[in-house]
C-alpha cells in the first residue's frame, strides 16, 4: 500500500533514514515524503541584538527547530559566532533554556545551550513546567513563528510569568509542491492514504491533490499526524477545505 506523507524528510541520527519511512516499511507500507512547507526568517537584526544582551532576560524558550535555526543565522550574519562561544553562550546557560520536543532539544544542544523541558511533549505542559520553576522578574525571550499557538503565552501571562516574544520566521508554501506532487502521481499513482503534519501544510497542498486525484479523491484516507500529548482533532474532509 502506498502512502503519501506531507513533510520534509528527516534522517534518523543513528540509521540515516527518515523514521516514518522506516517504521511504515516494517508494516509493508510504501511511504513517500513530499515537503509542503518552507520558511522565511524575519527580524534577525532585532533578534541578534536581544541575544547579545542575556542580562535583560530570565531565559529562553524554543518550541520549534526553526527558532533555533534563527539563532544560528543571527550569529553568522552578525559575525557574533566568536562572541557566542567566548561569553554569550555561558551567560545564557546560567539561565533556563526551555524547549519542546527532542528534535528541538538536540538543535539547542548543538549551539551549546543546555535545554530542559523537552519531555513535556507540548506547549501546554511546557508552560506548566515553566510556571512551576520560574521566579525571575526578567522576561523569558521567546523566538517564534507567525503561526504560533497562543497556549504558552496565555498560560504564562495568567501565572504572572513575564515573557517577550519575537517573530523570527514565517511559514510559506514550499516552492516545489506542485511539481513534486505531479511527479509523484505520474510515477506512483493515487495513494491509499495521505498524512498531513499541520493545517497549513494541508491547505497549501490540497488544491493540487484534488486536481490530481480527480474522482478518486473520496477514496483517499486523510490522517493527521499528532505529537505526543496532543488530543486528536476531527479529520478535515477535502470538501470542507475548498
Amino acid at each position: 500500500m502506498k502512502v503519501l506523507l506531507l513533510k520534509d524528510p528527516k534522517e534518523d541520527d543513528d540509521r540515516g533514514q527518515d523514521p516514518y519511512i522506516r517504521e511504515l516499511g516494517l508494516y509493508g507500507l510504501e511511504a513517500t515524503l513530499i515537503p509542503v512547507l518552507s520558511f522565511e526568517f524575519l527580524s534577525l537584526p532585532s533578534f541578534s541584538e536581544k541575544l547579545s544582551h542575556p542580562e535583560g532576560y530570565g531565559g529562553l524558550i524554543f518550541t520549534s527547530p526553526r527558532a533555533v535555526e534563527a539563532v544560528k543565522l543571527c550569529l553568522e550574519k552578525a559575525n557574533k559566532t566568536e562572541a557566542w562561544e567566548t561569553s554569550l553562550k555561558e551567560k545564557w546557560n546560567s539561565k533556563s533554556v526551555y524547549v519542546v520536543g527532542n528534535a528541538t532539544a538536540s538543535l539547542v544542544s548543538k549551539i551549546g545551550l543546555d535545554p530542559e523541558g523537552e519531555n513535556c511533549g507540548n506547549a501546554e505542559k511546557l508552560a506548566e513546567y515553566i510556571c512551576s520553576r520560574e521566579s525571575s522578574a526578567l522576561p523569558l525571550l521567546f523566538p517564534c513563528g507567525n503561526l504560533k499557538r497562543e497556549t504558552l503565552p496565555r498560560m504564562l501571562k495568567d501565572k504572572g510569568v513575564p515573557m517577550e516574544s519575537i517573530t523570527v520566521y514565517q511559514t510559506i508554501p514550499h516552492p516545489g509542491i506542485q511539481g513534486n506532487l505531479n511527479s509523484y502521481y505520474s510515477q506512483q499513482g493515487i495513494p491509499a492514504s495521505i498524512t498531513f503534519f499541520s493545517p497549513s501544510g494541508l491547505s497549501y497542498s490540497l488544491k493540487h491533490i484534488q486536481e490530481l486525484s480527480g474522482d478518486s479523491i473520496d477514496q483517499i484516507k486523510y490522517v493527521e499526524a499528532l505529537r505526543p500529548g496532543i488530543k486528536p482533532t476531527p479529520q478535515p474532509q477535502p470538501e470542507l477545505l475548498q
